[in-house]
């Protein structure tokens, strides 16, 4: 007689199947997302150690003519020239998705709307990187970090196999290391993720605790490699006079305005741009020659409107300057970011962006201080709010915001204030119309690329017709 298991045997058995095999799956995640942000944490540490020492090669080879006739900026023109228009070209001829920040791309990649060839842009990306942020342009390093980070984590997932919905988890939590790992930030690079790529992030357990692995593992690994201090040394300030924050949120709302013009211009600088090269490769090559030149002049006649500007924004606001002199440094920054960001140079425009806000905010600080000194007697408060308002003005994500200065400042007192500047920019962009800039930046790729599809498939399509007409 033939002997049937029970039903309910069956199913729990198969029930017992799934449940083992789904575990199984998610501490797979979890320890592939753990050997991500060591990689990714050990590759930004690398790539800011590269970053310094190109630069200081850089400098002591200018230096080295000191003691001749020429000029030193003269010298610096060709050096910085050549190192940039090698970006450029390494850029446009493997992987022109290298270009700019990369994070646009990476948000296009987890929605599926864009490839991720790690294998061109991971090198790419680092070398054109060090070149460009080495020879001097108003670029920051957070952006490279950022991609090259993701481009980590999908190189993981295709060496382990791992399914569509894992892989963009693994992407994601590339990304926050990245991020993490560049500003000494694990919070912030978690929330960015959360924050500003909410709309392309799938949400689960498993994938939220591969980002917060990721992060931790990335922080790890790069105060390991580099310093447990904060990216930006700045005063400690206490908790400023409650009579004061009115003025933090006024600071706001002029971000809110600074932000919708910023982000305006960098859309119009890269059309401007785009009509110059129009995307041939020698044309691309020769506006960054061209750049080259004119940002190593800038690193020895006028090194504060060059570089990422971090290190600038100690000597901003620990007072150094004075108000012209803040007007000035801010209207200069402002062009050189964006002739830097929009010309698809490959860096981020995170630190740029900081840079300026903490400029703009001590000009405001300095105001208030004349106008208010009974309850403003600290104007380098609203330098530190500022770091976060244009911040949160242009990205809209002013949790992530907030959290970035305190980590890269240790300014843990000054959280309120943070809170009040970046809400009240956010706000008034969101009320004026303003759109995230990296949301702006995807959408004009994805144009760009359908108009570059249609183009093609209208010039094979006159080719056909010319060769049946000569036949």
């Amino acid at each position: 007689m033939k002997r049937t298991i029970p039903f309910y045997i069956k199913y729990n058995f198969i029930r017992f199947i799934n449940r083992f095999f789904t575990r199984k799956s998610s501490a797979l995640l979890i320890w592939l997302s753990v050997f991500i942000g060591s990689l990714a944490g050990a590759t930004s540490a690398f790539f800011d150690h590269g970053i310094i020492w190109v630069g200081e090669w850089r400098t002591e080879l200018v230096a080295s003519y000191s003691e001749t006739s020429i000029p030193l900026w003269l010298i610096a023109m060709p050096i910085s020239s050549i190192m940039v228009g090698i970006a450029f070209y390494i850029t446009h001829r493997f992987a022109p998705e290298a270009g700019g920040s990369g994070i646009p791309e990476i948000e296009g990649a987890m929605e599926g709307m864009r490839p991720v060839r790690w294998k061109r842009v991971l090198p790419v990306k680092f070398i054109g990187g060090l070149l460009t942020l080495g020879g001097g342009m108003a670029l920051g390093r957070e952006g490279p970090s950022v991609q090259l980070g993701a481009n980590i984590g999908r190189m993981i997932s295709d060496v382990f196999k791992v399914n569509k919905e894992d892989s963009q988890a693994l992407l994601a939590a590339g990304a926050t290391a990245g991020l993490a790992a560049a500003f000494n930030a694990p919070l912030a690079g978690i929330m960015f993720v959360i924050e500003e790529m909410r709309s392309q992030f799938k949400y689960s357990l498993t994938s939220t605790k591969s980002v917060f692995v990721s992060a931790v593992m990335a922080t790890m690994v790069m105060r390991s490699l580099s310093s447990q201090d904060a990216v930006v040394e700045v005063t400690r300030y206490a908790h400023p006079d409650l009579m004061s924050l009115w003025l933090y949120l006024v600071l706001g709302f002029c971000f809110g305005v600074v932000g919708i013009f910023f982000n305006k211009m960098i859309l119009s600088t890269l059309d401007i741009y785009l009509q110059i090269h129009k995307g041939r490769r020698w044309r691309f090559v020769s506006i960054g020659l061209f750049l080259g030149a004119v940002f190593g002049a800038l690193t020895v006649v006028q090194p504060d409107i060059a570089f990422g500007g971090l290190e600038l924004i100690p000597r901003i606001e620990g007072g150094q300057y004075l108000a012209g002199g803040l007007f000035i440094i801010f209207i200069f920054r402002v062009l050189t970011t964006l002739l830097s960001f929009s010309s698809g140079a490959p860096g981020g425009v995170f630190a740029p962006t900081l840079a300026i806000g903490t400029v703009f905010g001590m000009l405001f600080g300095v105001g208030a201080h004349t106008l208010f000194p009974e309850i403003v007697t600290e104007p380098g408060t609203f330098a530190i709010a500022g770091m976060g308002g244009l911040f949160a003005a242009t990205v809209r994500a002013p949790i992530t915001g907030i959290l970035l200065v305190i980590e890269m400042t240790s300014n843990y007192e000054m959280i309120l204030p943070l809170i009040v500047t970046c809400l009240g920019a956010t706000m008034v962009a969101q009320t004026l119309g303003g759109r995230p800039i990296y949301t702006q930046l995807l959408e004009r790729t994805m144009m760009l690329s359908m108009r570059q599809k249609r183009e093609e498939k209208t010039r094979k399509t006159m080719n056909r017709l010319s060769d049946r007409e000569q036949e």
